[in-house]
């Protein structure tokens, strides 16, 4: 019943449309801060990998693996990839352009520095996204979903009911 609310229900869209733009505005505002500012994540990275030891780790062992077999060797592309990650997300959530699919990668970036240890806001904007998630398309219907869905499912309209789905031209050629 709150699924279906959420997806379908005017009010709701107004409301995912605010939490939407505040998401977004976080997103782009770190992204933008790290991507001018200069950003090296092997700082934090080291920090979430000393988290693993202890008699009360707060980062898990095989996290922490991950971390440190293959992030921190990597940790040149981490150190674009996190930033322009963060923008791109706050771009495509505040514009409401693919916005399930920002809200999807938002949850990714966040789960994994909740998983890195750092509580701050990560916890309470992963909630948020998952609602963004769960609405689906009416969290983007004030944005430019309301105009790329539409050409997208034309774009790849099913041809029956069976069968895979085949890309069909928008214009029909005529033959004379």
């Amino acid at each position: 019943m709150f699924n279906e609310w959420l997806r379908t229900n005017k009010v709701a869209m107004w409301l995912l449309t605010v939490v939407r733009i505040y998401l977004g505005y976080q997103w782009i505002s770190h992204g933008w801060e790290k991507l001018t500012g200069g950003f090296d994540a092997g700082g934090f990275l080291q920090g979430a990998i000393a988290k693993s030891t202890g008699e009360h780790p707060a980062v898990q062992g095989w996290w922490a693996a991950f971390l440190e077999h293959a992030a921190m060797p990597g940790v040149k592309f981490f150190n674009v990839l996190i930033p322009l990650g963060e923008f791109l997300v706050g771009l495509g959530l505040i514009l409401g352009t693919f916005t399930t699919f920002a809200a999807l990668m938002a949850i990714v970036m966040n789960a994994a520095f909740l998983f890195s240890g750092t509580v701050s806001t990560n916890a309470q904007m992963l909630l948020l996204e998952v609602f963004v998630v769960v609405a689906a398309a009416n969290a983007g219907k004030i944005g430019l979903d309301h105009y790329v869905l539409p050409y997208l499912r034309r774009f790849f309209k099913r041809e029956g009911a069976q069968g895979p789905a085949t890309v069909t031209p928008l214009r029909k050629k005529h033959t004379a």
